[in-house]
């Protein structure tokens, strides 16, 4: 059944727990936040699946699906099991981030979202992984949620991670990159 009544008063749930917390919480913001962009990033996967874009031996596809995946591990965390992103995870958001960055021209400046539209939604995304970075740092400076020791490390590399396949997008489209004139 897809729903059952228990939040028609304004309170929800976290798997494997019994206790209700209001839908506005700082938990239930910070889970809805992941929420959105692991469900933005269906929308990247399905436009970066016709394109021939490798990172590392990784199609554009295949690192959006591997992200949304922590981004389960993640929320499952905030929900209260055991689980938690490791380094390994992180040190591989390093790596694809690294190895974008060797491909295109150093960043002198910020640009101006756009190019493709591939670049645009990954742009998209990193806003909103920045903003559920944000709502899960909250969640742990009011000491609701313990917060594993590589969770927020990950959600800060997953934007500049984000940002830098909507730059390799454009990249490998031959899209110039437009610098914000502040006229």
């Amino acid at each position: 059944m897809l729903y059952t009544r228990k939040g028609d008063t304004g309170t929800t749930g976290t798997f494997g727990c019994n206790q209700r917390m209001s839908k506005s919480s700082l938990i239930a913001e910070a889970l809805g936040s992941l929420d959105e962009v692991n469900s933005f990033l269906g929308v990247v996967k399905v436009c970066s699946a016709d394109k021939d874009f490798i990172l590392i031996n990784q199609n554009f596809l295949e690192i959006v699906q591997t992200v949304q995946q922590n981004l389960f591990i993640i929320q499952a965390e905030l929900a209260g099991t055991p689980m938690s992103i490791t380094e390994e995870k992180v040190a591989e958001l390093e790596k694809l981030t690294d190895t974008a960055e060797k491909e295109m021209p150093p960043i002198r400046t910020f640009f101006i979202s756009g190019g493709t539209e591939l670049a645009s939604l990954f742009d998209v995304s990193r806003t909103m992984a920045r903003r559920a970075e944000r709502r899960v740092v909250a969640v742990q400076e009011e000491g609701l949620v313990k917060v594993g020791q590589y969770t927020l490390a990950y959600l800060n590399r997953l934007s500049s991670l984000l940002y830098a396949l909507a730059r390799l997008s454009n990249h490998k489209c031959g899209i110039n990159e437009s610098a914000p004139q502040y006229k």
